[in-house]
């Protein structure tokens, strides 16, 4: 299905069908999306792979997270409630900064998501925020000593993806630089520490924004490479729940 609106439009259509009874009582429904626990708990080995590969005696790693639906930074809370030592955490966001301004201000102003080069974090009500607040019970300021927001701009996301190929020859991804670019802001607020990025996505997927800013282009991988030119084949939906259920009712 392709639905005509935006990820947070999706994110009400799925969690609408949901909470439908009468849907619920003819159709077995599940998430594979972080609205699901279950996608969760996996995400938390990303951090105990990363810790386990640091050298002996390291400083204790923070972690910048490019964040959209906090899915992958609430993994990573989690994971440290059970015992991966981080100094800290990054929520690092594009232009759709509704948890960086939350934790500056103490206001949580959500709002429609305006579209970036990053688009799988263009998100403008992050479903997961509300589980890390429900991990520390309300606290803001129990949640600002582990978490820094980080909010960063298109132009900031191209100039971070030549910057990192020049002097590197790496690739980076539009997300991954999102949280490239987080990095600076856990340096200034844990000092003693390891800086680790989580990378979220191949370059070849974003291939219009990488390579003119690489100025060459990207190796697709070859199981990318054969869908590509593949016909798209779905079907259109309203940004309506009803339209969503309706679709799942079907024979």
């Amino acid at each position: 299905m392709a639905v005509d609106g935006t990820f947070d439009d999706c994110q009400a259509m799925v969690k609408a069908a949901f909470a439908n009874e009468s849907l619920r009582a003819s159709v077995r429904l599940t998430s594979a999306n972080s609205i699901n626990v279950g996608r969760l708990i996996p995400q938390m080995f990303y951090f105990a792979h990363a810790w386990a590969q640091l050298p002996r005696g390291a400083d204790p790693p923070i972690f910048s997270v490019p964040s959209g639906n906090f899915g992958n930074l609430t993994a990573g809370l989690m994971a440290r409630r059970i015992g991966i030592p981080a100094a800290g955490f990054v929520a690092a966001t594009n232009a759709n900064d509704v948890v960086p301004e939350y934790l500056e201000t103490g206001v949580l102003r959500l709002r429609p998501s305006c579209p970036t080069i990053s688009n799988a974090m263009d998100v403008g009500n992050p479903s997961n925020f509300e589980r890390i607040r429900k991990l520390y019970a309300g606290d803001l300021g129990r949640l600002r000593s582990d978490v820094v927001g980080s909010a960063h701009t298109d132009d900031e996301t191209r100039r971070c993806i030549a910057d990192v190929f020049e002097r590197t020859g790496y690739v980076l991804d539009p997300h991954s630089a999102v949280g490239y670019l987080g990095l600076e802001a856990g340096r200034r607020r844990w000092h003693r520490s390891t800086p680790i990025v989580l990378a979220t996505a191949h370059p070849a997927k974003f291939l219009e924004v990488v390579e003119p800013e690489i100025g060459g282009e990207v190796t697709v991988p070859a199981r990318l490479a054969e869908r590509l030119d593949a016909e798209a084949v779905s079907e259109r939906l309203p940004a309506e729940p009803r339209a969503l259920e309706e679709l799942l009712s079907r024979p």
